[in-house]
């Protein structure tokens, strides 16, 4: 088997750690700094995909949908939403660390189909939190790839966005009938809770990190009332 070639490396902030970007043949991985170990395989992100299906499912028909991605990680989840959303979208993708987008407009692109040479697509580099904290309701989606989920694991600041009032933030964030989509390693009730207690409608799903296979990770999927 060959060995795994160094791409690159990134400073998570706040002292987080650093991600590795490697390569082997085809595969690709991302890892972090520590016993954490591998974040991200190229071969394993049915999840990642299925979290876009299942938070942009609604909006298929929907004239004008924007769309809030919070987390670049290897594309698939910008990938998966752009194939559901129609032609006049508009997909803001967010990402703290700028070598993450840089990696995927580079040698990472091609696994997902270079998400980020869709017109439909814009780039923000910096928290996602900044643009949640708004409240505008100027989301249809929100779809939040971060992380581990609930419980930050590379920058404690992710926290916020799984706090009451993060969630809350969220929820002023979309437009009626919006939809946040949350992955996540796997099921956290405390967070179902505070989905629920800031106004959502909430289902939690089961997938696989590979079709039919693999680990087993949680969608959190939490729908505004429409009225």
């Amino acid at each position: 088997m060959k060995p795994w070639i160094e791409l690159g490396t990134a400073q998570i902030p706040n002292a987080g750690g650093v991600l590795t970007l490697r390569q082997r043949d085809q595969e690709f991985s991302i890892s972090l700094s520590g016993p954490r170990g591998e974040l991200m395989n190229s071969r394993r992100f049915n999840s990642e995909r299925e979290l876009s299906l299942l938070g942009c499912d609604h909006l298929k028909k929907h004239s004008k949908a924007r769309v809030l991605v919070g987390g670049m990680g290897m594309g698939y989840t910008l990938a998966a939403a752009l194939e559901v959303l129609p032609a006049d979208a508009e997909v803001m993708v967010a990402d703290l660390i700028a070598e993450v987008v840089e990696w995927n407009r580079g040698p990472l692109g091609a696994c997902a189909g270079r998400p980020l040479d869709d017109s439909r697509v814009r780039v923000h580099i910096g928290d996602v939190c900044g643009l949640l904290e708004k409240g505008d309701g100027e989301y249809d989606a929100v779809l939040l790839d971060v992380d581990n989920g609930p419980e930050g694991l590379t920058h404690s600041d992710n926290n916020w966005l799984y706090s009451l009032e993060g969630t809350g933030c969220i929820y002023q964030s979309l437009a009626p009938g919006g939809m946040l989509a949350v992955w996540s390693a796997g099921p956290d009730s405390a967070y179902t809770q505070r989905l629920k207690k800031a106004g959502f409608t909430v289902q939690v799903k089961t997938v696989r990190e590979r079709p039919g296979k693999g680990a087993r990770h949680t969608i959190f999927l939490a729908r505004k009332p429409s009225v």
